[in-house]
């Protein structure tokens, strides 16, 4: 792995801000730097890779899930039940999101990479007739939903629980970037996606 050469730069963060970067820090058990780098690319649209980007949210995940199962353990071992058990399983539902994104792109990189001339000279009258592949969503956890129809957590609840299912999907779809629609389970507290 190639070492990336950093430069010191001095910011004034409100103290609020530097308490929570640090408290996230050491509970994803990394550095505030790293956080700072990881936010900045996102904001510029900088990221080095969607590949390098997954993968290294993965292994973070991953390290989250390793202590919280063995969290888990010393709890168990204790006589007391975790209150984690909820936070393990969105992280596993996470990873699994994760999971079929990374082959999506890995596959695509496959396709790519095998016929690399059926994606050169397709450009024609100033737009390209390549059509992506299509990917399936899967079912979203609240805080991934919210991101993705840029609104709050507080608003897409306050929606979900004021509007019947028929007009919280026709929200949910105006609000989509692909003017998707999405339909809550009680079941397992999941946004499901509505062609």
């Amino acid at each position: 792995m190639t070492k990336i050469e950093r430069e010191s730069i001095n910011f004034k963060l409100p103290k609020t801000l530097t308490k929570v970067l640090r408290e996230k820090a050491h509970e994803l058990n990394t550095t505030a730097t790293d956080l700072v780098i990881q936010g900045l690319e996102h904001v510029l649209d900088l990221a080095p890779s969607t590949e390098s980007g997954m993968d290294t949210r993965l292994q973070m995940m991953e390290a989250e899930l390793k202590q919280l199962a063995n969290s888990r353990e010393n709890r168990a071992d204790n006589g007391t039940e975790t209150p984690s058990l909820q936070r393990l399983s969105q992280l596993e539902q996470q990873m699994k999101e994760l999971a079929n994104r990374l082959s999506i792109v890995e596959s695509a990189l496959i396709q790519m990479q095998s016929n690399p001339g059926s994606y050169r000279g397709r450009r024609s009258s100033g737009y390209s007739h390549y059509q992506q592949p299509s990917i399936e969503l899967q079912p979203m956890l609240e805080e991934n939903l919210v991101k993705r129809l840029a609104v709050t957590v507080a608003t897409l609840r306050n929606q979900r629980e004021t509007l019947n299912p028929k007009d919280f999907l026709s929200w949910s779809r105006s609000r989509d970037t692909n003017s998707v629609g999405w339909r809550y389970s009680e079941k397992d507290k999941l946004y499901y996606p509505v062609k």
